[in-house]
């Protein structure tokens, strides 16, 4: 009882809870702490959705006899397709190794609805990944003139703001994004296809 009890609290949050739990639900905190020590990793990222795993495995990895690892986790942000992020679904997110090209189709194809600012992983992407990376910096957007001419912002607020009210099209939002993305990657393939890494 006190295993199954362990294993369910671990997965509450990924695992979908029921009376009864399946062996595989069981097994799932498990299997995802130890691919830490298999996989030969120093850190885990995720979303906080993965806290009780991660804390699951700085319990229980280190009874064990393996190394207690770094865990990062984020906000849960929508994926580009409006709904949840999720490695089972390929469009829904970037991948570190995404190429400009795929980054570019992927965002092109991704949820933007004319003023609507919930559940817009562009704008997600912009909040916690572009504007922190932009550090002082402002988001700009680049447009000729006679669609409005280049605009930028000081604060993802602003940008949200000028999204709802339509002064900025998901046209200009796919863009801007996909420029910064692309920059934000570049040095992350090019350590990631140097010689050493292969």
């Amino acid at each position: 009882k006190a295993v199954v009890s362990t294993q369910s609290t671990g997965g509450a949050e990924v695992v979908k809870q029921v009376a009864h739990p399946l062996l595989s639900g069981l097994l799932y905190p498990g299997l995802q702490a130890l691919d830490e020590e298999y996989l030969n990793v120093d850190a885990q990222f995720g979303g906080v959705d993965q806290r009780k795993i991660f804390m699951f495995a700085e319990k229980y990895l280190p009874a064990l006899g393996y190394k207690k690892r770094a865990h990062l986790m984020n906000p849960m942000i929508p994926g580009l397709t409006g709904d949840k992020m999720s490695s089972s679904e390929p469009d829904s997110k970037i991948d570190l190794i995404d190429g400009p090209g795929a980054v570019k189709k992927k965002i092109n194809k991704a949820f933007c609805e004319p003023g609507n600012v919930t559940n817009n992983g562009l704008l997600s992407f912009a909040e916690y990944v572009i504007f922190p990376f932009l550090g002082d910096k402002e988001f700009e957007i680049k447009r000729k003139p006679e669609h409005g001419g280049d605009v930028s912002f000081a604060t993802c607020q602003e940008l949200k703001d000028a999204f709802a009210k339509e002064s900025v099209y998901p046209l200009d939002l796919k863009t801007a994004v996909t420029t910064y993305i692309n920059q934000l990657l570049a040095p992350i393939i090019q350590e990631f296809n140097s010689k050493e890494k292969k």
